[in-house]
């Protein structure tokens, strides 16, 4: 039995059938990753847009060219690509033949470049042979080609190239806005849109940067000068003193100038001041014009002044002021001729107070000046004073201390002229601030107890300030104070409370602040002194003025005691020979009196007594007219009595 021919099965296939001899109509299987595709169009059907994968760029569809001149589809803009115009067609007939004046003015409005300056359309030409044409500008178009032919398409209509021309310059200036850049001026800048140009706008940065507005550093001038003044007749210049209410009479030329110019300043607002300056926390100042605290006649200093010379608190300033504006308080300094008596162009740098050396004080303030004037022969005796001590006298109520102060300020004006006195008063009696101003030749600054803490504390700060500066420039100051305790007492009503209070209800921040001004008393390495007697009340009957009195106990090399029995004896000067002394005394002293010193020293701690001690003492200064004739007849009936003992 012969085998079956085997019959090849027919593949499945889907329910659509598939002609397979069209290679075209199978679907080809997409495999992984690769985008999907479509079927390729058949006869006049519409190409379908192919879906962009992930990832891939966008692409624009290139169809073919059909009959009737199709357009191209217009090509999206990518982000921050400069707009475009769309290309010209070629099929479309020529511009320069066919075209109105209009269309040719368009062509030739061509997109200006980032930075480029704005060009004028192209001008019509003139018809009249003798009429000037305009300057003609060369407008860069991509596929038009100007000739003959556009040049008198455009110059057909005039105006409507003008039109075409201002609207073309505006749709460029509202197309570079709308690119987020500004249109640029005519000499090349970019302006910005409040219509200044970029390099305007930098330079109104830059003066923003030096100082903001000049126009309040500018200085200002009186309305006639000193040369025009000098060129008027000696008739018209007594006639404008006798309007300014100035005697000119007998007067000669070159004073009556000056005369007139001043007073015209003066009348304008422009005057001459000198004072102290007081430099504020904000930066700015204000010049002390009527002594140490605010007054009506204050002038404001600005911050840019006192960097620009490198001012500081305390210094004294001679200078101009302009007059003031309708807005401000103050009038305003607006020229500095002196610092500290050393013209400006002079000062130079200076250096730092805390920055200069301390030493022991070397040479000696001598208190002797006359025979009548025991307090200052006794303290020359038994505590001499140095140029740079830091001394204190202590003192119970009604013991004498103004008294005592006030021979020490009249020796060191009698002996040591060169030394600038300043006599500060904090919470003291009124009366007692006139019985010193009329009694010392030098500076009292006062703070009386009917002023607040705040006063008291304003005025201890500038008077200690304008010492340093003084120092720094190489001078001798001495400060009388009177007294250190009500300071201290000031600063503990004005400080704000921090919690740790001492004994007596004195806050532990509220004597940092006195101790700062008493310890700036020293004696500079080849440089000036700042010397400061300070007086300090003790058996008081107050806890705090103890508490006071024992934190500055320790603080100086030189101190006074004045006795209150001896007081009440009315023995004076009330001071206390035996408890009275200054450290390193061998260095104020020469060699060959110290050893007649220290002998009178050791006959007074031997009486056992200090009003017997001070009786004797002033006794026998009586008996001579100097100490250093005191001194030698101590050492005669020394030598005399030899081992009897010594006596004075």
């Amino acid at each position: 039995m012969a085998p079956e021919p085997s019959v090849k099965r027919p593949r499945r296939t889907t329910s659509a059938t598939i002609d397979v001899a069209d290679p075209a109509a199978a679907p080809a299987k997409r495999g992984p990753g690769r985008p999907r595709k479509t079927a390729q169009p058949e006869g006049d059907q519409a190409v379908a847009p192919v879906k962009r994968g992930p990832g891939r760029p966008r692409k624009a569809s290139s169809p073919e060219a059909e009959e009737g001149g199709a357009e191209s589809a217009p090509v999206k803009r990518g982000p921050g690509r400069p707009r475009k115009s769309a290309l010209p067609d070629p099929s479309a007939p020529d511009a320069a033949a066919g075209g109105t004046a209009g269309e040719a003015s368009e062509a030739a409005s061509a997109k200006r470049g980032p930075g480029r300056p704005r060009k004028s359309a192209l001008p019509a030409e003139a018809g009249d042979a003798g009429e000037r044409p305009r300057r003609r500008t060369h407008a860069r178009i991509e596929g038009v080609t100007e000739g003959p032919a556009s040049a008198s398409a455009s110059s057909a209509d005039g105006s409507a190239t003008s039109d075409e021309a201002g609207r073309t310059r505006r749709d460029e200036s509202r197309g570079s806005s709308r690119n987020g850049s500004a249109p640029a001026s005519r000499n090349g800048f970019r302006k910005d849109f409040n219509g200044r140009s970029g390099q305007q706008s930098r330079n109104n940065q830059k003066q923003g940067r030096h100082g903001g507005n000049r126009r309040n550093e500018r200085e200002m001038a009186p309305s006639v000068t000193r040369e025009e003044l000098s060129e008027l007749k000696v008739a018209d210049l007594r006639a404008r003193a006798t309007e300014l209410g100035l005697d000119g009479a007998g007067v000669k030329k070159a004073e009556l100038v000056e005369l007139v110019f001043e007073a015209t300043a003066r009348a304008e607002g422009f005057r001459e001041v000198s004072g102290v300056l007081d430099v504020l926390s904000d930066g700015y100042g204000f010049l002390r014009t009527s002594g140490y605290l605010p007054g009506e006649g204050d002038c404001y200093v600005g911050t840019a002044l006192i960097k620009r010379n490198h001012l500081r608190k305390g210094d004294f300033l001679v200078g101009q002021t302009r007059p003031a504006r309708p807005n401000d308080k103050f009038p305003a300094l607006q020229r500095i001729d002196t610092v500290n008596g050393i013209a400006l162009d002079q000062l130079g740098s200076r250096p730092r107070f805390a920055d200069l050396t301390p030493i022991y004080p070397s040479e000696r303030l001598v208190m002797e000046h006359g025979a009548a004037t025991y307090t200052s022969r006794v303290i020359d005796l038994v505590a001499p004073i140095g140029k740079g001590q830091r001394g204190l006298i202590v003192s119970p109520p009604k013991a004498g201390k103004t008294s005592v102060l006030k021979d020490i300020a009249a020796s060191i004006s009698a002996n040591n002229p060169e030394v600038h006195l300043m006599c500060l008063l904090v919470d003291e009696r009124p009366e007692e601030v006139t019985d010193m101003q009329r009694s010392i030749k030098g500076e009292v600054i006062s703070s009386t107890f009917d002023m607040p803490a705040d006063n008291h504390i304003a005025v201890a700060e500038m008077v200690i300030e304008r010492a340093k500066r003084m120092v720094e420039c190489g001078a001798d100051v001495v400060i009388l104070l009177d007294s250190i305790t009500r300071l201290a007492r000031a600063y503990n009503l004005a400080q704000p409370a921090s919690g740790r209070v001492l004994s007596g209800g004195v806050d532990s921040t509220a004597l940092y602040p006195p101790k700062r001004f008493l310890g700036a008393a020293r004696n500079i390495e080849h440089g000036g002194s700042l010397t400061i007697l300070a007086s300090a009340l003790v058996d008081t009957g107050s806890k705090m003025d103890e508490v006071i009195f024992e934190e500055f106990k320790g603080t100086g090399n030189m101190e006074l005691r004045l006795d209150r029995a001896l007081a009440d004896r009315r023995v004076f000067p009330a001071i206390d020979p035996v408890t009275s002394g200054t450290r390193k005394e061998d260095l104020l002293m020469d060699a060959q009196v110290a050893p007649l010193v220290w002998a009178v020293r050791r006959i007074l701690a031997n009486m056992n007594s200090t009003e017997r001690a001070m009786d004797t003492l002033i006794k026998s200064l009586k008996q001579t007219d100097t100490n250093e004739e005191f001194l030698l007849r101590t050492a005669r009936k020394a030598q005399q009595s030899k081992g009897e003992g010594m006596s004075l």
